[in-house]
């Protein structure tokens, strides 16, 4: 998902994405540790999506704090 599709989704879609990405992060790590992780850079892609999403909500908060 590209940074502006992130910051066009809905403050309450936030949470549901960090928490998806993170199961699905958790579960190549696992495949990772059994040697069957058929695509070894989705774990890296899926850290990023997740630091892109918690900077954007922060933003977010931030830009509500200064209103």
């Amino acid at each position: 998902m590209k940074p502006s599709d992130m910051r066009a989704l809905p403050l309450a879609d936030f949470d549901r994405e960090i928490t998806a990405r993170k199961k699905e992060l958790m579960e190549l790590r696992f495949q990772a540790a059994m040697g069957q992780l058929a695509q070894p850079h989705r774990v890296k892609q899926l850290r990023r999506e997740v630091a892109q999403l918690n900077t954007i909500r922060t933003e977010r908060a931030r830009q509500g704090e200064q209103q």
